[in-house]
């Protein structure tokens, strides 16, 4: 444990980041779980509306410093693969 006061705050600041930063991942994780079903199961209207919205979170996560730039630009380059081969 941190004994000086600045040091204390410190470990409460990334406490809160690294809790926030886990649920905009969960998020990202979840919707790419989503967008695979509805791959699977045909549904493309649900599909599109999927990659949508997860594109807009993945930008969103590097803004925020939450992923790193490739690592967005790979996951949106995925899923636009799997969509246009699906399609």
């Amino acid at each position: 444990m941190p004994n000086l006061e600045n040091a204390k705050k410190a470990l409460r600041q990334s406490e809160k980041r690294a809790y926030r930063n886990k649920v905009v991942k969960a998020e990202i994780h979840s919707l790419r779980a989503h967008l695979r079903k509805a791959l699977e199961a045909k549904n493309l209207e649900e599909a599109e509306t999927l990659v949508k919205t997860l594109a807009q979170k993945l930008d969103k996560a590097h803004a925020k410093g939450v992923l790193k730039k490739n690592t967005a630009a790979r996951y949106k380059s995925r899923m636009a693969r799997k969509l246009k081969v699906a399609a």
